[in-house]
């Protein structure tokens, strides 16, 4: 029987769901209605930020990192004007529900038992802090600003060195540092937070991406 994903692979996935939507919102072009497709399999999204409790039930947070603000953009807002509605509004969502997701419950453990991961987190945070801004400078525009495509461009930029930075100094750390299990047990610990979530939203449709199918 194949294992369940772990925690660093369910966030691998929604890596990959946000450059699927990137490559959508592209090729369509600022204001382009884009062509739909089916949503991947998903699981609701989670809330919290920084500041979860590990295998133990210790507290943890990160004791050098900025001050968690809002997470970029929230489930309930609308699509940018001017942009492709469908990718652009999901593209927020995942992405409010991946950083929130992150910040609850990965990063307090890499912060904890990860050499050096005080640096990565803080650096994790202040970018997910900068695509908040992004997506909030996007959604004041009015409809047709010529800026829209600038700070899509610039979101884009910053979404790819993101996600490359997590997957070639972050995930590969935590992955070393945490045996199977303890990754094992948040990726548990994450499935059944979001679970919690979509009961208490009365099944609303969720936002995030699982990797399990």
């Amino acid at each position: 029987m194949s294992r369940r994903p772990d925690i660093l692979d369910e966030f691998t996935a929604e890596h990959r769901a946000v450059e699927e939507l990137l490559a959508r919102i592209e090729a369509a072009g600022p204001g382009q209605p884009s062509e739909p497709s089916p949503t991947p399999a998903t699981t609701p999204a989670t809330t919290g930020t920084a500041g979860a409790t590990d295998e133990t039930g210790a507290a943890r947070a990160p004791a050098e990192a900025p001050e968690a603000a809002p997470g970029p953009g929230s489930a309930g807002s609308e699509a940018p004007p001017g942009l492709p509605d469908e990718p652009v509004g999901l593209l927020t969502d995942l992405l409010f529900s991946h950083c929130a997701a992150e910040e609850e419950h990965l990063f307090p453990v890499v912060q904890h038992d990860v050499p050096d991961g005080g640096a990565l987190v803080f650096q994790c945070i202040h970018d997910h802090l900068a695509i908040g801004q992004y997506l909030a400078d996007l959604q004041a525009l009015p409809p047709g600003d010529p800026t829209s495509g600038t700070l899509l461009n610039g979101l884009t930029e910053l979404l790819r060195r993101h996600l490359a930075t997590e997957e070639r100094q972050l995930y590969p750390a935590a992955r070393k540092a945490l045996p199977p299990g303890a990754r094992a047990a948040l990726a548990e610990r994450l499935r059944a937070t979001r679970e919690e979530v979509a009961r208490n939203l009365g099944g609303a449709s969720p936002d995030g991406v699982s990797a399990s199918g």
